[in-house]
């Protein structure tokens, strides 16, 4: 399997440490636990609770390795860099506005990893980030998305 580097800030690289130790002190051994009273409770071959426990017993251990990989192929983005740079890149807070400068949206450019447009962070290999990459305030925009084209103009980069 070709293995990339995964870009992370520094919080998003706490996120997955402490996301990976709770799945292996915690999880792990309430899930075991589950298989254990779901073998005690009746006959393995028609159990739906020790199918469920085993299927969640794989759920967490692929998420286990995954997380594990992603640990390992880290590339800490530098956030410092990225707030006093001129131009958009990984690690920037971008502020634009919509129409005549009536809208002010906000994204926090991070890698794939992290993205989670609800909180404004977008990752890089969107649209809206690919757009963004490399372009200075006052530099207009347009991105084509799923529920059509958006215009913007860059206000501010932090």
């Amino acid at each position: 399997m070709e293995e990339h580097s995964v870009l992370l800030t520094e919080e998003g690289l706490a996120k997955l440490t402490a996301e990976l130790e709770h799945l292996k002190t915690v999880r792990r051994r309430e899930v075991a636990e589950r298989i254990r009273q779901s073998k005690d409770l009746a006959n393995t071959q028609n159990n739906a609770e020790f199918d469920d426990a085993k299927n969640e017993q794989a759920f967490v251990e692929g998420r286990v390795l995954t997380l594990e990989q992603m640990i390992q192929n880290a590339t800490i983005i530098d956030e410092e860099q990225a707030h006093h740079a001129k131009r958009v890149q990984i690690g920037s807070t971008v502020t634009v506005s919509e129409g005549h400068g009536k809208k002010h949206q906000e994204y926090h450019i991070v890698g794939s990893a992290e993205a989670n447009p609800k909180e404004g962070r977008i990752s890089n290999e969107s649209p809206v980030g690919i757009a963004l990459l490399g372009k200075r305030p006052g530099d207009a925009v347009q991105v084509n998305v799923p529920k059509g084209v958006l215009r913007f103009t860059i206000t501010k980069i932090s």
